[in-house]
């Protein structure tokens, strides 16, 4: 009997639901193409929701996605909401609630994607980072006080204990095994790189340098490890990016140097994201906002959500039809799309996910 997969679908906010439904009907063509069944479920998460029921979230939405094996997700951010009310009512509520310890972001330039990194193609930019998602300074300890006078203080702290550090980092290094450049067949050893900041955030780089090296000689001696400041990692990530197998970091570090990669990559239309919890319900998504100026238009690029719904298939361990996904990708940004740019493309958005789902038939 094939498995079968029972996947949350949040379209979320401006062209969310636009991309999603291609990443939905490439998802559809894979299941077809490699034999295994995936049910969707939609869930009305999002602005118009909020504003409908002032509600940005039900109290049960964390124990119905937990009834899931996985969660796709379009974008969220809505005009007539402020900023911050949904990012942090659903993806943030959602990350804790859910446990997705991991924010994995692979940072990949598909052949024909232009970078604004010169002389640097698909060889060289190709790594990946794990960043620590549920910790650090967005947890939001701290606070203010005396505010609006001129002795006002604000204290937001980063805080990491040691479970923290040690999950996230057998995580990056299970990674490196498995999915590192060797592994690929494009590099001579897999390698692990940790960006810090030793030299003056001492403590809480301690605990995780420490503890960086104790996992690393108790149980991945045949990784490589690397150390670098992540100041330098945004300079070498821009001069060459090549250096670079996996890297592992902090939620904030993460964050900064996720986006700059996403960059290198191409843009927001093509960087995808998971937001994974290995033990249970994972969360992937393109990296790029709702784009509520072409909402409705068709016009909006779908590979980034087509790319996250690539990695969701890898995470349930579908990996010949994800790899397939990110093949016919390739094929497509180095063939036929004129650009990435929304309206820019030579294609509809429903045109791209159609001829993305037809190079799988």
């Amino acid at each position: 009997m094939s498995k079968s997969y029972n996947i949350a679908v949040i379209g979320g906010d401006g062209t969310g639901p636009e991309v999603a439904r291609e990443g939905v009907k490439v998802l559809k063509a894979a299941a077809d193409k490699f034999g295994f069944k995936i049910d969707f479920t939609d869930y009305d998460y999002g602005g118009d929701r909020y504003l409908r029921t002032n509600e940005v979230l039900p109290e049960s939405a964390a124990d119905d996605l937990r009834q899931h094996d996985a969660i796709f997700l379009g974008a969220i951010g809505h005009p007539e909401v402020k900023p911050g009310i949904l990012e942090k009512g659903i993806l943030l509520k959602l990350r804790f609630e859910l446990d997705q310890y991991i924010n994995l972001r692979p940072v990949k330039l598909f052949p024909g994607v232009e970078t604004p990194i010169k002389d640097k193609g698909p060889e060289e930019i190709d790594y990946v980072i794990v960043r620590e998602n549920t910790g650090g300074i967005y947890t939001g300890a701290g606070g203010i006080s005396m505010k609006g006078t001129p002795h006002e203080v604000a204290v937001q702290s980063m805080i990491y204990n040691r479970f923290q550090v040690e999950r996230c980092l057998r995580y990056a290094f299970d990674y490196a095994r498995k999915s590192g450049k060797k592994s690929r067949g494009v590099g001579n050893e897999n390698t692990l790189g940790l960006v810090g900041k030793t030299n003056v955030l001492t403590h809480v780089f301690d605990l995780w340098e420490r503890a960086f090296h104790e996992v690393g000689d108790a149980d991945y001696t045949d990784i490589r490890r690397d150390y670098y400041h992540v100041d330098a990692t945004c300079m070498w990530m821009v001069k060459s990016p090549e250096w670079f197998d996996v890297l592992v970091t902090t939620n904030m570090f993460g964050d900064i140097i996720t986006d700059l990669g996403a960059m290198t990559q191409g843009g927001m239309g093509i960087a995808a994201g998971g937001n994974i919890n290995p033990e249970g319900v994972s969360m992937f998504e393109p990296i790029g906002g709702s784009a509520p100026k072409y909402t409705g238009q068709n016009v909006i690029n779908p590979l980034a959500a087509i790319c996250a719904g690539s990695m969701m298939l890898k995470e349930l361990g579908e990996a010949e039809a994800g790899n397939a996904i990110e093949a016919v990708v390739a094929d497509i940004t180095a063939n036929k799309l004129k650009g990435l740019a929304a309206g820019k493309m030579g294609y509809s958005t429903t045109e791209v996910g159609d001829l993305v789902a037809e190079g799988l038939a």
